[in-house]
Parts: structure tokens; sequence; C-alpha cells
């Protein structure tokens, strides 16, 4: 704590008495959120985007999906940490106090009733609106016998020849059953013997949704119900009881001893071999499955009670997405045209554009292809001698992966990161970094102990009798497809110091330099804490002595202990800060004494908030920020994060009065995070006007 700080203190004499902070915050509850229901809040959210009517329909399912997808993941990740910390006989509590156990109950009491609510939103409200628009899925025992006698061609042709039913029995012990994959339990028996399970795996490569009138029909069923509609095809001569699905959820992530590794594409390439055999972390079960075969089933993935979550509906609605494909435009949201920054739209060449002024763009308000026009651009350019790149996710069939390739054989030297341990994107990111080498790229795979997440891109081009550098630094990765639904900037500039620090960054990166300082750069993890912590003191000391002082940052997760508390003592001694927060926050904001000069707003719409945006009123003199870097100790302590200053003060003005005032008067899809750890909608008066940022994003960008 600062002295001007304490000095502040003790000439204070009204308002809520400051709350004694202690020398950390771990362990308290009064304190922190705690991480892991603040993520359930976040994906609640999520939930509740599905189940606003207001929605277009297929959006609505679109947002469901994602709910689900959202837990698959957090299963696979968050909860098996927990399960494996109490498997190795560990007690000791998260930050805010609760040991692994107490957070797995806890888990399992928030999220039964969502999954209840998602299930019943789309048997009562979404199934019935599908109808309404000539869309069915019926279940199979309203189809008519001629529908029938076809399905059941169909299941011969198509389905039969693929399925493997696998009984249990003492010589066939019970069979592996791979991640995420859907199954159907069943109990068989014949010649009087004692019943046996049987498992029959859904084949995934198999379309879920069966139309019931041909291709061309807007009535399906599901392919369990046809398959156990067929069980006696599957099991002939045996008695076969009726069978239920069930899913399993196995830990995924994986540990990279890099120290050890002699080659670390090898050594990620074995250990994603051995992700589908995690343990199980999760049973999801049919909610007509007998409490036998539960029981059965749990026990012999060694699982208990508490790890089986009963489903009311179809398992895994993420395959039902399929119905997204349906040409029904009305259904879903209504399509824009990104557009391109006036500055890069001359005849001119980009590069030109760049050099006259610095631009920021807005995607996916602002089209994504100025990025890859930039790296493109320069593969062709003959004046063009080196581009260098970060890579973290980069999507299929990626044009950026293309044009780096095609600059590599046109003779340019071309140096790339790939980030090897971006997590689910380890296999995309092996087969990238292998083109890429076959095409002469010089690939690196990262820095040991450090995950490289930044985002950056470097040209170096002969011009006249001079080199000159051009940089495009970005708060999200260089994937075209995630480009188009992910809120994220971009800055391209040819400024000499943005450039020089590139150099030197990339340096760091490719050549292990030592690189300790940079002329703009905050850079993690070498200075961007101390730079950011810094800079949060200064406004406070601005405060104290009557200068305009004010926070505003936009990040999608903060959970550091050493920020909350800094952004606590901030609080304590009256600076006004407003975060914006996407998804996981452990700060509890409003409290009398500790936070009440603090609002947390997250907003959860059409596109995914991924943007970071750092604000400091600085006496009058604004300071902006935009970057890679959320507020976690992982990105200031263990990853390559990259956050740059705004120089140009068009665009200070932009960023400031055009997107993070926009967010923070959005009243439709913003909510407020209470001192609880709950959420509350923004409420609105009938006659103030209705703020959707990015619906106000869309008008007006198109209209820039």
């Amino acid at each position: 704590m600062t002295d001007a700080l304490k000095r502040h203190r003790k000439d204070q004499d009204s308002g809520p008495q400051p709350v004694t902070l202690p020398q950390t915050l771990f362990l308290s509850r009064k304190l922190l959120l705690n991480r892991e229901t603040s993520w359930l809040e976040f994906n609640r959210r999520v939930l509740e985007e599905g189940l606003d009517s207001s929605q277009p329909l297929l959006e609505r399912l679109k947002f469901l999906s994602i709910f689900s997808t959202n837990l698959d993941e957090f299963f696979m990740i968050r909860l098996s940490a927990l399960k494996q910390q109490i498997d190795e006989g560990v007690t000791e509590p998260s930050l805010d106090g609760l040991t692994p156990s107490a957070q797995i109950k806890l888990i399992g009491e928030r999220l039964r009733p969502m999954l209840a609510e998602q299930m019943r939103c789309f048997k009562e409200d979404l199934l019935q609106e599908f109808a309404s628009h000539n869309i069915v899925v019926s279940p199979y025992r309203a189809l008519s016998d001629r529908e029938r006698r076809a399905l059941g061609e169909y299941f011969m042709e198509n389905v039969f020849p693929v399925l493997t039913p696998q009984a249990v029995d003492p010589s066939h012990p019970f069979p592996y059953i791979s991640n995420l994959s859907l199954n159907l339990g069943v109990m068989i028996e014949s010649n009087g013997s004692a019943p046996r399970f049987a498992r029959v795996k859904v084949p995934p490569l198999v379309q879920r949704l069966v139309p019931v009138g041909g291709e061309e029909s807007s009535e399906f069923i599901l392919l369990e119900e046809l398959i156990a509609a067929n069980a006696a095809v599957l099991f002939p001569g045996i008695r076969a009881s009726e069978m239920h699905a069930f899913r399993v959820t196995r830990d995924a992530d994986i540990e990279i001893r890099e120290e050890e590794a002699g080659d670390l594409l090898q050594a990620v390439e074995r250990e994603v071999r051995k992700r589908r055999f995690g343990t199980a972390v999760r049973l999801e079960v049919a909610a007509s499955m007998p409490g036998e075969m539960v029981r059965y089933l749990a026990s012999s993935l060694r699982l208990t009670a508490d790890d089986v979550y009963e489903i009311d509906g179809p398992l895994n609605i993420p395959d039902l997405l399929a119905l997204y494909r349906i040409d029904q435009p009305d259904l879903k949201d209504k399509p824009f045209n990104a557009s391109v920054p006036a500055a890069l739209k001359t005849n001119e060449s980009i590069f030109d554009g760049i050099k006259r002024q610095d631009v920021l763009v807005h995607h996916p308000y602002n089209s994504f292809s100025s990025v890859i026009d930039f790296i493109s651009s320069a593969a062709v350019d003959p004046n063009v001698l080196a581009i260098k790149m970060t890579l973290y996710r980069t999507g299929p069939a990626s044009p950026v992966i293309q044009a780096l390739s095609d600059a590599s054989e046109r003779g340019k030297q071309v140096a790339v990161l790939v980030e090897l341990k971006a997590r689910f994107d380890e296999e995309s990111n092996i087969e990238w970094a292998r083109r890429l080498e076959r095409a002469g790229v010089h690939v690196v795979y990262g820095l040991i102990g450090l995950k490289t997440h930044c985002k950056l891109a470097l040209v170096v081009r002969r011009e006249a009798d001079s080199l000159r550098r051009y940089v495009h630094f970005g708060t999200g990765n260089y994937n075209p497809t995630t480009a188009r639904i992910y809120s994220d900037l971009g800055l391209f500039t040819a400024d000499e110091r943005f450039g020089a620090d590139a150099t030197e960054l990339f340096n760091y990166l490719t050549g292990f330099s030592q690189q300790t300082e940079y002329r703009r750069l905050l850079v993690a993890p070498v200075n961007l804490r101390e730079r950011m912590t810094a800079l949060i003191e200064r406004e406070i000391e601005h405060h104290q002595n009557g200068r305009p002082a004010r926070i505003i940052v936009k990040i999608n997760s903060l959970t550091d202990t050493k920020m909350i508390r800094l952004l606590y003592e901030a609080s304590q001694a009256g600076l006004p800060i407003d975060l914006l927060v996407r998804g996981v926050c452990t700060l509890r904001p409003g409290v009398p004494g500790l936070s009440d000069t603090i609002t947390v707003t997250s907003i959860v719409g059409r596109f995914l908030e991924h943007s970071r945006i750092f604000y400091f009123l600085n006496g009058g003199q604004e300071e902006v920020y935009i970057g890679s870097a959320d507020w976690m100790q992982r990105n200031l302590d263990r990853r390559v994060e990259l956050v740059v200053p705004i120089e140009d003060p068009r665009l200070r003005k932009h960023l400031k009065e055009e997107v993070l005032d926009v967010c923070l008067s959005d009243n439709v899809k913003a909510r407020r995070l209470l001192h609880d750890g709950s959420y509350e909608r923004v409420r609105t008066s009938d006659t103030k006007e209705k703020i959707d940022s990015q619906r106000h994003f869309i008008t007006f960008y198109g209209s820039a």
C-alpha cells in the first residue's frame, strides 16, 4: 500500500469505514468469490440467452448448445482438476477457502437446476416453436407404419453395419467408453441366464438427426431412438430391455514436462494421444434410466452419485445444432456486412495506408479481411524482406498459413511461433507447424514453462534506402472463423518505436534473449504486472490530489489476487472503477468499506466479448491500452502476453467514447455483478433508450 493511501485513510471522517485487508486475500470468502461458481454464473448468462423468447429461434438453440459445450470443457479441465486433488489426498482449500470436495458439491447444487431449465426450454419452448415453422423432431412412437418401414431400411443400409454391441460377462470386461461419446445401455438375457449389461455406441459419423421423409425432409427423429427401435436386429434371439442413453466426460487436461522433453512437438503429440484415455469425471444419463443401471455404470466408471447428472431430454444438445443449417433466414440473426476502415479502402497498398496513420480495427464489425490482406500483401510484395508472426489458434483452411507458406517459397524470411500448448487446438497446431516447416518457414514452438498467448505480426519492408517495419497487434487470434463471432480489436502501425519493440520481442521468442526493457510495449512476464500496478497506483495518487481520475478495464476474466487487492485499495481511496468482465470474476464489488466504488458488468450477446481494453483518466491526460492479457495469474506470470498503448488521440477517443462508454451504457445484454456473486440485468426505465452495445456497433461501423 502506498504512503499516500495510508495518509488518505487517516483523513477520512465519513462514509463506510474501510475493511482492514489482511496480508493475503487467500482463504477469505468475504473478500473473494469462488472461481468455479463464478464460471457457472457466466454459463448461466449464456443459458439465459437461450431462454430469451425475443431471440430468433435458431439463435436460442445455438445458445443452448454453447451452454452444453462450455460445460463439457469445464468438466474436462476444471472439475477434473478438483477430482485429481481429491484422489491425491489434497485438502488445501481454494483461494476463497473451499476444499475440493466442497467445491464439487457446490458445483452440482448450482448446475442441476440450470440443466433442468435448459431441457425444459428445449422440450417445451423450442420444439413447439420449431413445429410452428414446419421443423419437427418426432419421437419414434409417433411415426406411421410406413415411415417406420422406410426408416428400418435406412437403418439396415446406413447404421447397422457400423454398430458394434459390446456385452459384459466374465470373458468380456466393461468396455472403454470414449470421451463425450453418446451411448446406449441395455440389459440382455438368453436361455434363462442372468441379465447382462451391453453397450451400443451411437456412431458419431452418422447424422444424429435422421430425416423421416428423405434428405429434403424437415421432420427428424433422433438416431439413438432409431437404434433402440431396432434392438431386435442387434440382439437376435436375445431378450433386450429398453435402451437408455448415457454419456461420459473424461479428464482432458494434458501435462507436459517441458524441461524433460527432448522434442516439444513429439511430447505434445504423446500427451494428446493420452487425452482420450483420461479418467472419467462425469456421467450423464437419460432420466428414464433405471437406478440399478445408473449405479452399475457409475461403479464401473469409478464415479460417485455426485458425479451423475440425469438429463430429462436428449443428451449432447450441440449435435442438434445441425438444424441451424436449415434455410430459414428469419429464424436467425439478421446478417450484416462487415466494413473496412476508410484508411485501408483506398486504391493504394495497405502499407501506404498504415504508414500514413495508425489504424484500429474492431472485429467482427470491421472485416478481418484487412488482417488477411496485411499478411497476404506482405507475402507477394517484392519489397517485403521478412514476416514474423505468433499463431495461437488459426482455424481450419487458414489463409494466414497459406500466405506464410507462399512468402517463404518466394524467398522471404518467415519466422512463426506456433503455440503447441493451445488447449484443444494442439493437434491442429501440430499439423500447421509441420506444413509451415515443409514450406521452409522457420517454426518455433514457444518458450519452456511459458505459453505464448500474445497476438503479433511484424512485416519488414524495404522502402527507398531504408527498412520500415509494419506491425499488427491484436486482442484475438489470427483465425478468420472466430473473428466473425468474437469481438476483438487490432492495431496496425508503422511507428518505429513499436517496430523496434516488436523486433526485440520476436528475438526474445525465437532466440531466447533476456530482454527486460521495452520502449512502449507491456510484456508478460517481463514488465506487464509491474506496469499495470504502477498505472493503478498513479491513478490513486491523482484522485487523492484532486485531479481527474478513473479506471475502466474490459477483460474476459479477473482472478489475480494481487490485482484484486490493489483494486480494493483503490476503491477504499474513493477511486471510481468500472470493470467490464465477460466471464469469471472473483472480486466482490459494492461491499461497504471494501469495494464501494467498483462496478462489474458482464455483456453476453450475439458475439463473444473477447477484447481487452485498459483506460486510465490520468489527471486528464488519458491513456488507453489494448492487448491479449486478462488479469489472471497465468496471464501475468506464466504466459507471454502483450499490451500496447494507443498513441493516436483519435483512436484513444474512439475507444473511450465509442467502445467503452457504449458498453457501460448497455441495458439490454448487460448484467451487473452483485456482492454475493449473483448477477442481475441492468435495469432501465420504460422511457430510457434501450442500448444493445453489439447491435449499436453493427450500425455504427456500418455507417462509418
